[in-house]
């Protein structure tokens, strides 16, 4: 899978939304209810990465993994970086993102989560 791929997979979430952040920032955020799940950086040369939340046993995991490390500012919060999306397979891929959409899902009240997520 490549980046653009990646992308079209964050947007098809049931209440996902995105939005760019402008420099120096120079990431395209994915969130739901202002929840972030993932982001793209969007400036060369880190065009190709790709970030997401795991859980504290995989984050220990993919930062073992070479090409994947921890995500700048935000590692303490057990968000990983993949430095190119096309070196990991794109089943795996699927399952980290999808975790990420529902964790971040699962901390907005429920109310909320129903709002969203009602298509």
């Amino acid at each position: 899978m490549d980046t653009r791929g990646l992308k079209a997979y964050c947007a098809r979430f049931p209440g996902a939304t995105s939005r760019a952040l402008d420099p120096p920032y120079n990431i395209l955020l994915y969130e739901i209810g202002g929840k972030q799940f993932a982001y793209f950086k969007l400036s060369e040369p880190e065009k190709w990465r790709f970030s997401f939340r795991a859980t504290p046993e995989r984050f220990l995991e993919l930062t073992g993994i070479p090409g994947i490390k921890p995500a700048r500012y935000m590692a303490r919060f057990h968000w990983v970086t993949i430095v190119d999306v096309r070196s990991v397979p794109a089943a795996y891929l699927r399952e980290l993102v999808d975790w990420s959409y529902r964790r971040a899902l699962a901390s907005l009240p429920k109310a909320k989560q129903a709002a969203l997520t009602a298509r």
